[in-house]
């Protein structure tokens, strides 16, 4: 084990992982896990590489708003370093993009700014011009940036050929978005062995380099289509490609199809343990062309640039259900209990609360002032518990309504001396007639607990008790208070 002094200390350094199964076996197949890195992908190291370049060229001044254009895994990457050191972030990112990367990003301080899918790679590039021009942005530039393709000079390819202690490879497969990789590492490992094939793929739907087209200036390539590799070639062939193409440093370029792609993703993960994205799937679906053909005994490389995990709302997850399928209900049913498809239980009745005598010495008077006082210091007040479900749905419907409300959590640390969080518990539950949690009361009156609220503003009886009470809410939200229960309390299929 190491001790950083910063997360960006443990950028690069990733596996080369041979495959076991997925590969032919007299040939030596590995696979650079980019996923390794802390953000999940490559990107990280041009990430880093970008941003310190520009601080030491002076191009970058502290605190300047940084911008980029991204399909995802270069903002995310930007998003941790500059998190790191202190900068905002903006990135540009068509809207085709999956979800999970603008959620990503947004988690780490970024903010995201959208552009339309039909405007491709160019115009989501056009977008952060633009406003780094008239924000006065610092711009990265990955596609032409020259730190793009150092870093993996001095990084990747050292790493690699580090792995092999002068063992010839035969091939090194990669494919290419803005270009650093490819231009980074091949001039390298040609350096060292002008004999180890450079290997490119690109989709079998966009052939920008297989078609021998040159690049128009300023315009999408004409033989660019949709394809399902998110970071892989983009509307354009960018600089960084370009160079690596004139300077001949490819030897081959393979088109690979989309479903192929998907397939070689989910056999990785299945076969090999190894989780992975769609253009990691496309690289490997290039990479086994090339193990098919290859002499016994070679060594090939082939880059998986990133996880799997910013995928799942794309078709890679297609078939990847919440809930369980016959096989799995199947087992189920094998044995008697914890099942999902016989009735619940039937809760045990609740008494109705108890009068509270004057002899009741047992009442704790110093849990009835406490709870007195948590009531009267806000119109609305939830007395909740930190880690439940449903008291997080509750807080979604006040925070969308834009109430302001106080939040008494019953075993946050302010409730743990003398153990007032567990002694408020009867006395909340002879105040509201039910044992459960969350409560909320309204003007000091109950409302009930979760379901209780989302009923009430379901009828408007939520809203009324808040104009009462004067409480600033939006009369005019419009809410599906489905969607901000527990996903496992929605509805099942009937094979769940």
């Amino acid at each position: 084990m190491t001790r950083y002094a910063s997360i960006l200390e443990t950028i690069g350094d990733t596996p080369l992982v041979r495959l076991a199964r997925l590969a032919p076996p007299d040939v030596n197949l590995h696979v650079k896990v980019e996923a390794f890195n802390p953000m999940g992908s490559v990107k990280d190291r041009m990430a880093l590489a970008v941003i310190e370049a520009a601080e030491h060229s002076g191009a970058l001044r502290r605190g300047q708003t940084v911008i980029e254009a991204t399909s995802g895994n270069t903002g995310i990457g930007l998003a941790m370093v500059c998190a790191s050191k202190g900068y905002p972030l903006v990135v540009t990112m068509a809207e085709s993009f999956s979800l999970e990367r603008r959620r990503l990003l947004r988690f780490l301080g970024a903010r995201v700014v959208l552009t339309p899918a039909a405007e491709k790679g160019s115009g989501m590039l056009a977008k952060a011009i633009e406003l780094a021009e008239k924000h006065g942005y610092f711009l990265c530039r990955q596609f032409e940036n020259e730190a793009n393709a150092e870093v993996h000079s001095r990084t990747t390819a050292q790493e690699i050929l580090d792995d092999f202690a002068g063992e010839p490879i035969h091939a090194w497969v990669s494919g290419f978005g803005t270009g650093g990789t490819l231009k980074g590492v091949s001039r390298v490992l040609k350096a060292a062995d002008p004999c180890t094939r450079i290997v490119v793929a690109e989709p079998d739907n966009a052939p920008l380099l297989g078609s021998g087209e040159a690049q128009p200036a300023a315009a999408s390539h004409p033989r660019f289509r949709p394809h399902l590799m998110q970071g892989w070639s983009p509307d354009f062939i960018s600089p960084l490609t370009q160079q690596a193409l004139a300077a001949g440093m490819v030897d081959e370029i393979v088109p690979v199809a989309g479903e192929e792609a998907l397939r070689l993703a989910r056999e990785l993960a299945r076969k090999e343990g190894i989780f992975v994205g769609i253009s990691a799937g496309a690289t490997l679906a290039a990479a086994l062309q090339v193990a098919r053909r290859a002499p016994p005994g070679s060594h090939i490389v082939c880059m998986l640039p990133d996880t799997g995990e910013r995928y799942q709302s794309t078709p890679l997850f297609e078939g990847i259900e919440d809930e369980m399928n016959e096989e799995e209900l199947a087992l189920s049913r094998s044995t008697p209990g914890f099942r999902f498809d016989l009735p619940a239980p039937r809760p045990a009745a609740v008494a109705a609360p108890r009068a509270i005598q004057p002899a009741d010495t047992a009442w704790d008077v110093e849990a009835e002032r406490c709870l007195e006082k948590c009531l009267a210091q806000a119109p609305v007040v939830m007395i909740s518990l930190a880690w439940c479900e449903f008291c997080w749905a509750a807080r979604k419907l006040l925070d969308r309504l834009g109430v302001d409300y106080l939040s008494v959590d019953l075993d946050s640390p302010d409730y743990q001396a003398g153990d007032m969080g567990v002694r408020l518990r009867p006395v909340l539950a002879r105040r509201c007639g039910a044992p459960t949690i969350p409560q909320i009361f309204i003007g000091g009156k109950p409302v009930g607990g979760c379901s209780e609220l989302f009923a009430a503003w379901q009828d408007g009886s939520l809203g009324h008790c808040l104009a009462e009470c004067g409480v600033v809410f939006d009369s005019g939200a419009e809410i599906d208070t489905e969607l901000l229960l527990p996903a496992w309390l929605h509805p099942r299929s009937t094979t769940a």
